[in-house]
């Protein structure tokens, strides 16, 4: 089991450009560009409001608000809301000590059991009594960075204890086609793409059943100014659940017109750029990076 894998919403995108003459656009060091890395979550935080937080029921639900925002800031899928039996929860309790509250964070799983806590830093009592926007929102902001990397640690630990998690095994991948090129561009960039994650240590395996993530390419070609196209290609890594796991992207100038049949000496170049993209993909989503 996944947790801040599952639990992490994760958007960097780091596009390639290039232009020039035939093959050149596509060439360059596999995995160092072209990258876009999107992990959307299978379960989700809920972060229910609090009702021993020493807030009242107003405060209480822009609390979670807050809180909740502030999470998905840092990548943690948290959703301001009641939870549901598949959902991991966020408890909040407050601690009354004299002149300071000392807010306290316990990470629940869908079980109900603990799973990690976070002290608060305290805030003094009357600020938390009147519950203002600017209170409540700088409580949020100090914790939400604690309990991301509190999540990160619960997920690794959880990986390591099962043997069959994709942490303690090699990953399975099968590519099941492109679409979108012209020309022979779609069954050239499959199988090319196919020996590109073998040769950066993928398990690269001919058929859907038993992977573990299944890549798939769109190609787009764009007219634009200057008799050229823009080559958009996009690498998407689905999980075995059909999630979206993460994407490649690529975007290129090529003259126009030059890719209409034939894609043999760009399509190797092509997915030795994007395979270490893809690989990083799934090394994110094992956990293992």
């Amino acid at each position: 089991m996944r947790l801040r894998g599952l639990l992490l919403a994760l958007a960097v995108l780091l596009p390639l450009a290039g232009c020039g003459e035939l093959p050149e656009p596509f060439l360059g060091n596999p995995g160092t560009a072209a990258l876009a890395l999107r992990q959307p979550p299978e379960p989700r935080l809920a972060v229910p409001p609090p009702a021993t937080a020493l807030l009242s029921d107003g405060a209480a639900r822009r609390f979670a608000t807050v809180l909740a925002h502030s999470l998905r800031a840092h990548e943690v899928p948290a959703y301001a809301l009641r939870p549901a039996p598949t959902d991991w929860r966020l408890a909040v309790a407050a601690a009354d000590e004299g002149a300071e509250i000392v807010p306290r964070y316990t990470v629940l799983n869908p079980q109900g059991l603990p799973q990690g806590k976070v002290v608060g830093t305290p805030v003094s009592a009357a600020a938390w009594s009147a519950a203002d926007p600017a209170t409540l929102a700088a409580a949020a902001d100090q914790a939400a960075p604690r309990l991301a990397k509190l999540l990160t640690g619960v997920e690794v630990a959880l990986m390591r204890a099962d043997p069959n998690s994709l942490y303690n095994r090699a990953a399975r991948v099968v590519v099941t086609g492109v679409t979108g090129a012209p020309g022979n561009g779609d069954t050239l960039l499959d199988g090319s793409m196919q020996l590109a994650l073998k040769a950066v240590g993928e398990v690269v395996q001919p058929i859907r059943k038993g992977a573990d993530f299944v890549v798939r390419g769109r190609v787009r070609m764009v007219p634009v100014a200057g008799d050229q196209q823009r080559v958009e290609v996009q690498w998407i890594v689905d999980t075995a659940a059909g999630a979206e796991g993460g994407r490649v992207v690529q975007l290129h100038l090529v003259p126009a017109g030059s890719l209409d049949h034939d894609w043999g000496t760009v399509a190797g170049p092509i997915a030795e750029q994007a395979a270490g993209g893809v690989r990083e993909v799934i090394l994110r989503q094992s956990r293992r990076k």
